[in-house]
């Protein structure tokens, strides 16, 4: 039996935390870049706050439009206090790969008919699949 009703409007609000979520987190970590490599890296992460709130956009939208309320509450983001590049690369590789195994189980629970919530999830899937390709390459050593 699909997900359906209240059940999935309280994953969706999950997702939707963590996404607000990784918003702060990648917008937090851009002020805490420092270095010769600091503009790049901080675009970066903002390019990704960016796309984080798109994510909430659309599950915010679908929430309402299944007749829920979209959540305000933000999902609880560690503090280590002290950030090297490799730090916060490494936080957002397990917040990229968290986020896209629960999209990749809810997408196994829904009804495969809703097409318009399979097309949404299958987008942020696979955007989640090349953040978490591209931190992996950033953290490669060279050679």
């Amino acid at each position: 039996m699909p997900i359906s009703g209240d059940a999935l409007i309280e994953r969706l609000n999950e997702l939707l935390s963590d996404e607000l979520s990784a918003m702060v987190r990648y917008l937090h970590h851009s002020f805490m870049v420092f270095g010769p490599n600091r503009f790049g890296i901080r675009d970066y992460y903002r390019q990704q706050a960016g796309e984080s709130m798109a994510h909430a956009q659309q599950l915010g939208e679908k929430i309402t439009a299944l007749g829920g309320h979209p959540t305000t509450r933000v999902a609880p983001i560690p503090e280590p206090g002290s950030h090297s590049w490799e730090q916060m690369f490494q936080e957002n590789l397990e917040g990229e790969k968290a986020a896209l195994k629960k999209y990749q189980d809810l997408l196994r629970e829904i009804d495969p008919h809703d097409v318009a919530l399979d097309a949404i999830l299958r987008g942020i899937i696979l955007e989640e699949t090349a953040h978490i390709e591209d931190i992996e390459k950033m953290l490669r050593k060279a050679g």
